[in-house]
């Protein structure tokens, strides 16, 4: 019988997902989300089954909870897969200032990340590999080529010298942490997560705003061709997000891979 193998988050979320029926399909607009993720991460992901994404060694989780509608702070803290997937992520365009609360990419499935990346610091810090970065060596996971990811980043840069001073010094890469200001797991904590120079960046905190509030005057200093460098190799800019993080690449290829655009 399959069985679900992976750590579950918040009791609404674990009670859908133990007492899901994999017979039920997934809804026809949420079915290209499910896909492209199963296309972005071959060596775990197998299929579509259902409402189930099947991992290659027989794990199936939902990917939508069908749980009631919540708000936006709430899908946050316990989003399922149709959730990560339901924002299309507007990789190449041009820089605008996103629309209320439209955060592609924000909304992340924690089981998800934890059982490709690993579920402890310890776990994930065994698939590091040190990644050159312009006079520093920044930690970065191998799981899913996101370490060779990088080093393609690191290459496409280098050809542009007047993108350095907004790449060097890196502000860091791994660190076992939660999100400032919630209980999610960062991206960072699993190896997948780069940020550049802070010293030109932005950040929505830094204004004092509160999660989800109205009204956030969007701040960018990063230039598109750098952001476009990162998008070409399958990540994610916090930029793009209406709580902007400018500073904040993540490896994130079902989003920002060829196919996504």
């Amino acid at each position: 019988m399959d069985q679900l193998l992976y750590p579950l988050r918040g009791a609404l979320l674990g009670l859908a997902a133990l007492t899901h029926v994999s017979a039920n399909p997934i809804a026809p607009a949420a079915s290209n989300g499910a896909q492209r993720l199963v296309e972005a991460y071959p060596a775990f992901l197998e299929r579509v089954d259902g409402n189930d994404v099947v991992w290659r060694d027989g794990t199936r989780m939902p990917f939508e909870v069908g749980r009631t509608p919540a708000s936006y702070v709430e899908r946050l803290d316990h989003a399922d897969l149709a959730d990560q997937m339901s924002v299309p992520y507007p990789s190449l365009a041009p820089i605008t200032p996103p629309a209320w609360n439209v955060d592609p990419g924000r909304m992340r499935f924690e089981p998800l990340f934890e059982k490709m990346y690993g579920a402890s610091s310890g776990e994930v810090q065994r698939n590091l590999v040190g990644v050159a970065w312009f006079g520093q060596t920044l930690l970065f996971s191998k799981v899913n080529g996101a370490d060779r990811a990088l080093a393609l980043v690191a290459a496409d840069v280098a050809k542009q010298p007047e993108l350095l001073a907004f790449v060097r010094p890196s502000a860091g890469t791994f660190v076992w942490r939660t999100i400032a200001g919630s209980s999610r797991r960062s991206t960072h904590a699993y190896g997948i997560a780069i940020d550049v120079n802070t010293r030109v960046s932005d950040y929505w905190r830094w204004s004092g705003a509160k999660e989800g509030a109205r009204g956030l005057t969007y701040r960018n200093r990063v230039p598109l061709a750098l952001v476009r460098i990162f998008e070409r190799h399958g990540f994610v800019w916090g930029g793009r997000w209406y709580h902007y993080d400018t500073m904040h690449f993540e490896y994130r290829p079902e989003l920002a891979a060829p196919h996504a655009n």
